[in-house]
């Protein structure tokens, strides 16, 4: 039982409304008020992808809850006070990365400039930039790193667990996977399709789906079919370099280079990966909290034994460092 309130709120999103792809525009909005008052800081939790934030609210005897695991945390005073959403970013393709694409829609915009302002009017949560942060895992992860860089403005901590970095690494070696998918259905549409309809969806078709999720983010593109520009030939599988200089354009090694000053003066910059991350993105960390100290940037980056999967646990690092920061 939780000694704090969860509470479902419906946010009828006018950034989302009309989307290219046609998902919902009402979204569902779990939001966590932690006991004894409502004077405190506010932290977005970012799903990662093939996921909706109310996936956190559900925990087992053997993996406990988000909100289980922070009030564990805070009767132990290890945690400060803070209330959490969980917002809901999915699209037909598993996921916008929360990111503003002409493909699937204003999914950065959304979080920043609607599901912040609707939650903290509801609850009188948050409410200035000092009081407001950013995490999640793996593209939760990205999704925290770039709207803390693209508006800096907005956030005063982030703590991103396995973010996506380092492209080189992480998503090339599943390029493949959706060459395949194409070969087999004969185009992107019938594969979509061909998933939507499949009752379970194997591993090869989730990957191939993720590649696609990608693109529809990275190198959006309406004259192309399902409004996206894929890094390869879907025959040969040749690198399209002009489509994957786009892609590299949102490596948040990349921003990191270029844009990390924008964080210099963050209360947390949080960053963390598995030394077995089957997505490699150990290297990716390393790469950006370099760059980003390179900045002048305070950059607490950790490793750990372990995967990309199963690494809810993490949380327990990051919680007390964030909502202290945020305090």
């Amino acid at each position: 039982m939780l000694s704090g309130e969860l509470r479902t709120l419906v946010l009828e999103s006018a950034l989302l409304e009309g989307n290219p792809l046609g998902d919902p525009w009402l979204r569902e909005l779990p939001v966590y008020l932690p006991p004894h008052g409502r004077d405190v800081p506010l932290i977005a939790v970012l799903a990662g992808y093939g996921s909706v934030g109310a996936s956190a609210l559900v925990g087992t005897p053997w993996e406990p809850s988000f909100p289980a695991r922070y009030e564990q945390l805070l009767a132990e005073g290890k945690a400060a006070p803070a209330a959490f959403v969980f917002p809901d970013a999915f699209t037909r393709f598993g996921g916008s990365q929360y990111l503003n694409s002409v493909t699937t829609g204003r999914y950065q915009d959304h979080l920043v400039d609607e599901v912040f302002p609707f939650v903290e009017q509801e609850c009188g949560v948050g409410g200035r930039r000092e009081r407001r942060g950013l995490m999640g895992r793996s593209s939760g992860g990205f999704g925290a790193l770039r709207a803390a860089l693209d508006r800096p403005d907005r956030f005063a901590a982030l703590a991103s667990h396995a973010g996506d970095a380092y492209f080189e690494l992480g998503y090339k070696p599943d390029f493949g996977r959706l060459l395949e998918m194409l070969d087999r259905y004969g185009s992107l549409a019938a594969f979509v399709a061909a998933f939507e309809q499949a009752q379970h969806k194997s591993t090869p078709m989730f990957l191939a789906m993720g590649v696609l999720a990608m693109a529809s983010v990275y190198s959006p593109d309406l004259s192309q079919p399902l409004g996206v520009a894929l890094p390869f030939d879907p025959h040969t599988g040749r690198l399209d370099e002009a489509v994957w200089a786009r892609w590299l354009e949102h490596d948040p090694v990349t921003r990191a280079q270029r844009d990390g000053a924008r964080l210099a003066d963050y209360r947390l910059v949080y960053l963390d990966a598995g030394r077995q991350d089957e997505y490699h993105l150990q290297f990716g960390a390393r790469q950006v909290a370099a760059a980003l100290r390179a900045h002048g940037v305070r950059v607490v980056h950790e490793e750990f034994d372990g995967g990309h999967r199963g690494t809810s646990h993490r949380y327990e690092v990051s919680l007390p460092l964030i909502t202290r920061a945020l305090a």
